[in-house]
């Protein structure tokens, strides 16, 4: 039986790369700043934190880890105190580096972000290209790839830079669109929504992290979905499948795009600068190198991810409504100064 760390397992992503781990026999320790709702007789849940190094050190010293799936991130829209968030996702970072150092750990597994950038580059963002983050997340996302590799010496990395991972239970602002949908509102795009934004199914991230397990040796890889349509057809299909009364309707790209920025700067608004720079670019990441050296591929598209997380939504909206302490991702950002334009819709 391998021994599997999950930093972030109670979370949207962390819990199902968790079950899957211990439907594969691993034997899993979950800490996350959340209780774990979930129990299995191979599973140890500690809520803690990972700054906090006493936490560390009892499970490590207790527990020999083959891998560490390191997915525990504050996110922007979740936090107010930005110290709070930079703490988290760097120093913590730091900490489970430190400790998979002393503890011989051999390999660490880390999600980033396609954060890392805010930009349309007119082609498919490769490995090779410099980040370029434009707030908070993005940029302690990029501090904890450098502090992770700088470690290469003393374990195996391996980052996968993920666009929004996406299956049935993933809300936070995706849960603003999917409540536009289910009450027949206007769904608004920018710009025309002939932009491109690219996704990854999160039981595809699983079948890569699980496969990294055999990679020697440390590297990063972007990850994401095939066949990228743009916005307005993903959002045309869902609405389709949900049997909707939703129609796209679009806002004009130059007033939209100033308005989410006042929106932001007077905190009236959960669309922060990657939102906001990102919302009528493209973004795809090219996924060539985890291809060929992984052997992974995608399953679903952007169109068949959403449709299942928009169907989740919609079958379990009372308990959603209901949910306190859960992760961002498990609850539906507040929509702030949006709820106007959804009274507009």
């Amino acid at each position: 039986m391998r021994n599997a760390l999950i930093t972030g397992g109670s979370g949207f992503f962390g819990e199902l790369l968790k079950k899957k781990l211990l439907d594969q026999d691993f034997f899993c320790v979950n800490i996350d700043l959340e209780a774990d709702s979930f129990t299995h007789p191979n599973l140890v849940s500690v809520q803690g934190d990972i700054r906090n190094i006493a936490t560390l050190e009892a499970i490590f010293s207790k527990y020999k880890f083959d891998v560490v799936y390191h997915c525990a991130a504050i996110l922007a829209h979740a936090v107010k105190d930005e110290n709070f968030l930079w703490t988290s996702n760097v120093d913590g970072t730091r900490n489970v580096a430190d400790f998979a150092k002393r503890y011989k750990t051999p390999r660490v597994v880390y999600t980033s972000s396609n954060c890392l950038w805010a930009e349309n580059f007119h082609r498919p963002v490769r490995e090779d290209d410099v980040p370029n983050p434009v707030e908070i997340y993005g940029r302690s996302k990029l501090e904890g790839e450098r502090i992770l590799l700088g470690f290469r010496d003393a374990f195996d990395v391996v980052v996968f830079r993920c666009p929004t991972i996406v299956d049935a239970g993933r809300l936070g602002l995706l849960g603003i669109l999917f409540e536009f949908i289910d009450e027949g509102r206007k769904v608004w795009v920018v710009g025309g929504g002939k932009n491109v934004y690219q996704f990854i199914y999160a039981d595809d991230l699983i079948d890569a992290c699980l496969k990294s397990l055999d990679y020697r040796g440390s590297d990063i890889f972007n990850i994401g979905s095939d066949d990228v349509k743009s916005f307005k057809e993903v959002y045309e299909y869902v609405i389709r499948k949900a049997g909707s009364e939703s129609r796209v309707a679009v806002l004009p790209r130059g007033p939209a795009i100033l308005a989410m920025k006042i929106a932001y700067a007077l905190k009236l608004s959960p669309l922060g600068p990657y939102q906001y720079k990102m919302i009528a670019e493209d973004f795809i990441f090219d996924n060539t190198k985890i291809k060929e050296k992984l052997n992974w591929k995608p399953t679903l598209t952007n169109e068949e991810m959403l449709f299942k997380s928009y169907q989740y939504y919609h079958q379990n909206i009372a308990e959603i409504r209901s949910r306190k302490d859960v992760s961002a991702h498990k609850q539906v950002a507040d929509m702030g100064i949006i709820r106007l334009l959804k009274w507009m819709s």
